[in-house]
């Protein structure tokens, strides 16, 4: 059984994370449509959307009809652009700083022409 100091780093080190952040796409290969979206933590969000899919739950009912026809193969997650953390930060500067990302990228991804964004 853990002790109270154990218990107290096993705490801190959570608080020290720093998962990856940024901006990710789900793209389904066949019609090159891509899911965009952000995260502070990129890798809980892919466990969670991939999740949601396998069990028909994702809010982008789209998405989740060429994931249900086609299967998860069809897929591949991408993380397209990241963010470094800073220590005078706040969460809430980080998700404007993303929402601003993944607005640049919608305007790349449309500019480029060769991926179709689902709807959100």
């Amino acid at each position: 059984m853990m002790d109270t100091h154990e218990k107290k780093e096993l705490k801190d080190q959570y608080k020290r994370m720093q998962p990856q952040m940024g901006v990710f796409a789900i793209i389904h290969r066949a019609t090159s449509r891509c899911f965009l979206d952000v995260s502070t933590d990129i890798p809980s969000m892919f466990n969670r959307l991939e999740f949601q899919l396998k069990m028909g739950m994702h809010r982008c009912k789209p998405l989740q009809a060429d994931w249900k026809k086609d299967g998860a193969s069809a897929f591949g997650f991408e993380v397209l652009d990241t963010l470094a953390y800073r220590d005078d930060v706040t969460r809430a500067v980080y998700m404007e700083e993303l929402q601003t990302l993944k607005e640049m990228w919608i305007e790349k991804l449309n500019h480029e022409g060769n991926l179709t964004l689902y709807p959100h």
